[in-house]
């Protein structure tokens, strides 16, 4: 009897090592196309400089749509199609400007020009500027306390990312509050407008924007962004307590009427069973003051390389794929609501869904949302996937676009998260450009995304 189950032991391993250099005969075959053959780099280029930015509701959008759409097809897709969404559509409405204003004596170096931009979905300050005295507070706390000196202010948030955190993601959601909740409790307090630090710990000036929202609560204020170095100008400036300085603010953003917008999806029928999904997906809008290079082309970019990589090397799926492309995640989450809302409502059975929307960087790690059983499978992955990039496999991995349909039909998401150390010296500013993206690192970032969607496929979660 110890001898069969001897046997049986030597048996499973032998088996079991044979799967694994298939997987790794397999997952290499993926690599060296995408490595060799690959369209990323070249599609980003197009949508990058052809097209640039694709904010919701633009003609930039219904353009990426149809690039999108075709080249989904282009790709090899067994079947794509748009699905239909309505996406808010705010609009800049001109240029942003801000000066700097000494209102005792004659100091020479006033007025001074502060490089600012509107902070999507804010309302602009009217045919005139908002002129007042500015009140520095660098906390909501520092606000709190203050709240009796804020009615007719601009309130100036100098809340700097921490610099501390490794994950310079940690940084942005610590410091997002300020962006997103920033105006609305200064307006409680009687703000007249607001200037946020940008959410960056770069060197250079360039504002970032990005959403905020306002609370019905208070009145809506306009809110803008400012230059890093402005930012510390402006704060050694009013840290001086002989000096008041006030800023003259013009920002023209507003909001149309909502419009048509649309996923684009793309789909390879799995073979055995078609009825359980897998989707990968990073999202087509980006911000109108940049290329959205890496917020989110790569990501897009990504999601079609690895259709047209499973078309190239012959590869058919168990399960079906779904590619798609997402409308309006940066200032309102319509399509990932969409995609998730007709899921539900179809009753479909997602096992995963993957995005990228961490820039095309060096892939470091992999996330990962799910049960203990599925994440200890996810683990037992690795050692396949590690050689190509992403040597972490972490708990806890998703995106905004792939959160709805978590949260409606429970399914398991993951992440590509790649080399965050750059990514905010660049997101949501003038210099998320074509010219930011490594080719090399662009493509790596598909190929281990690949590897974890063939394996799913294989083996299920």
């Amino acid at each position: 009897m110890k001898q069969f189950f001897l046997l049986a032991l030597i048996f499973s391993a032998t088996i079991q090592g044979q799967a694994q250099k298939e997987d790794s005969i397999m997952i290499k075959k993926i690599s060296d196309e995408i490595l060799v053959n690959g369209k990323a780099y070249e599609n980003l280029r197009y949508l990058t400089k052809q097209i640039g930015g694709r904010l919701a509701g633009s003609p930039q959008m219904v353009k990426s749509e149809q690039w999108g759409l075709k080249l989904m097809q282009e790709s090899g897709a067994d079947k794509a199609w748009k699905q239909e969404c309505m996406v808010p559509h705010w609009v800049r409405g001109g240029k942003d400007y801000a000066f700097a204003i000494q209102p005792f004596g004659k100091l020479q170096q006033y007025p001074v020009t502060l490089n600012v931009i509107a902070l999507g979905n804010s309302i602009g300050t009217g045919k005139e500027e908002v002129k007042a005295e500015v009140l520095m507070v660098n906390s909501f706390d520092d606000l709190e306390k203050n709240k009796n000196s804020v009615k007719g202010k601009i309130v100036f948030y100098n809340y700097k990312f921490n610099d501390t955190y490794i994950n310079t993601f940690n940084a942005y959601r610590d410091a997002g509050q300020y962006r997103g909740q920033g105006a609305s409790r200064a307006a409680k307090y009687g703000a007249v407008a607001v200037i946020v630090r940008s959410l960056s710990h770069a060197v250079d000036n360039n504002p970032h924007t990005g959403a905020m929202r306002y609370d019905s609560a208070y009145p809506k204020i306009p809110a803008a962004a400012i230059g890093l170095r402005d930012a510390d100008w402006l704060s050694a400036e009013l840290a001086n307590p002989n000096r008041k300085t006030m800023v003259s603010l013009k920002t023209n953003g507003h909001f149309l009427p909502d419009t048509i917008g649309h996923n684009i999806i793309g789909e390879l029928k799995g073979t055995e069973f078609p009825d359980e999904i897998i989707t990968v997906g990073g999202h087509l809008d980006s911000w109108d003051n940049c290329e959205g290079a890496h917020d989110d082309g790569a990501g897009v970019v990504q999601t079609i390389e690895i259709l047209r990589a499973f078309k190239a090397i012959g590869y058919q799926p168990k399960r079906t794929i779904r590619f798609v492309l997402f409308a309006n995640e940066e200032n309102g989450l319509r399509g990932g609501n969409k995609y998730a809302d007709e899921a539900k409502a179809k009753n479909e059975k997602h096992v995963l869904a993957i995005e990228s929307d961490a820039g095309g960087f060096t892939p470091r790690a992999l996330g990962f949302t799910g049960s203990e059983e599925q994440y200890q499978k996810f683990l037992s992955w690795k050692p396949l996937i590690a050689p190509y990039g992403c040597t972490e496999f972490n708990k806890g991995g998703g995106g905004a676009d792939i959160g709805p349909l978590n949260r409606a039909l429970k399914t398991p998401m993951a992440s590509l998260n790649p080399d965050t150390q750059r990514y905010f010296d660049i997101h949501h500013s003038k210099s998320d450009v074509f010219e930011a993206v490594n080719k090399r690192e662009l493509e790596l970032g598909a190929i281990n995304m690949a590897a974890l969607i063939y394996l799913v496929d294989k083996y299920g979660l």
